[in-house]
């Protein structure tokens, strides 16, 4: 591979690449995560099979597992790779292993593997190791600053996901704000995304919030269903559905704090198909209607009440349902297909199994895959490396 043996005229291809598109992690509005907490799951190269037929582009992984790297090469799929909060500190204390982990697990996969970005821990603030609070920017700064020395800071976004632990007050959405006791961390860490033009990744599950509170909470808002909504007064807006309300609690927070510009982009949502006797609500049916609507959704590509020009995007958890997770059933049920790669339940896509496929009409979703134009600036910017190296 000529690219890979020649590092200048990769960074070449990279400058020029830019200059055509900005930053972004993140192409169109549906994505999915791959977790892999389990031992009878379907291999790497199946994977990709299973999201090229159902068109999913964006993928998020927890790792940076060099089987699934290779197995995504040349396939198209956009990645985001994590770094694990175990490695938190290291990277932190250490910019040389920064640079190293950078070299080994992004740089030595591209551009046949197209990772666009860099998970820096996931839920790390608001979590209950407080340990990993204060490494969090360190490790962020060094990744970054590991990019920037191999020239992929233009095309690598780092990233980091937050829970609904960092926010206090999100009900109603124009009340939410941060939590004092993570300000003094997260202040400093969106002050550094917004100079690098990172956005906010929240993991939103309304599925949490039901269950937390199943007396007070109509289903039907949470599963996007007709329902008679909250008002939120000081916004003068009507919400119909809960995750619209989480991520405008999301911008209400940055606002709050100085961050009125930030992008918020959901990096995990779903609903369990089965969980514990308290689980109120875990269950295949209403995990169908939250995934399937959920998909129709996005589709629209529209924004949000309180930020409707900013198109709401989203990455669904999970691919599988992982048997080896801990905690609560419901934490091993959250997956769109079987271990054996079927479906969980049907909202439009195919299984591994010849015979199992969707019958469901999905008309209103856009194909995911990479657009006319898209393709023509690559074609172009491939044209135009090939001179350069003849």
């Amino acid at each position: 591979m000529i690219l890979r043996f020649f590092d200048p005229f990769l960074v070449l291809f990279l400058l020029f690449f830019t200059q055509f598109a900005s930053l972004q992690a993140f192409t169109g509005t549906y994505g999915i995560n791959y977790g892999r907490i389990a031992d009878n799951i379907p291999s790497p190269d199946e994977v990709v099979t299973l999201l090229r037929a159902a068109k999913i582009r964006n993928v998020r992984i927890y790792d940076a597992d060099h089987s699934v790297l290779k197995a995504f090469s040349g396939t198209g799929l956009e990645i985001v790779v994590g770094l694990p909060n175990g490695q938190l500190q290291d990277m932190s204390s250490n910019a040389d292993h920064a640079l190293n982990w950078v070299k080994e697990n992004v740089h030595a996969f591209l551009p046949e593997t197209r990772i666009r970005g860099i998970a820096v821990g996931n839920e790390v603030l608001g979590g209950s190791n407080d340990a990993w609070w204060g490494a969090l920017l360190g490790a962020a700064k060094n990744i970054y600053n590991a990019t920037k020395k191999l020239h992929l800071d233009k095309l690598i976004q780092i990233s980091t996901a937050n829970s609904f632990a960092v926010f206090s007050n999100s009900y109603p959405p124009s009340n939410c704000t941060f939590n004092e006791n993570i300000v003094q961390y997260m202040k400093p860490l969106l002050e550094f995304f917004e100079e690098i033009g990172s956005p906010f990744c929240l993991n939103a599950y309304p599925f949490l919030a039901y269950i937390s509170d199943p007396e007070h909470i109509d289903i039907n808002y949470a599963l996007f269903q007709p329902n008679k909504g909250i008002y939120d007064q000081r916004y003068k807006r009507h919400y119909d559905n809960m995750l619209d309300a989480q991520i405008d609690a999301a911008y209400a927070a940055l606002e709050d704090a100085g961050f009125d510009k930030m992008e918020v982009i959901v990096t995990e949502t779903g609903w369990a198909s089965a969980g514990d006797q308290n689980e109120v609500g875990a269950n295949a049916s209403n995990a169908r209607t939250y995934n399937y609507n959920l998909r129709k959704r996005l589709a629209m590509k529209k924004g949000t009440p309180h930020r409707p020009k900013n198109v709401v995007k989203a990455y669904i958890f999970a691919i599988f349902n992982e048997d080896s997770k801990p905690g609560p059933t419901s934490e091993r049920n959250y997956g769109l297909f079987k271990a054996d790669g079927s479906i969980s339940y049907n909202i439009g896509f195919h299984g591994l199994n010849a015979g199992d496929s969707s019958h469901l009409s999905l008309k209103d979703i856009n194909n995911q895959g990479m657009s006319r134009s898209y393709t023509i600036t690559i074609i172009l910017c491939l044209s135009a490396l090939t001179l350069m190296i003849f």
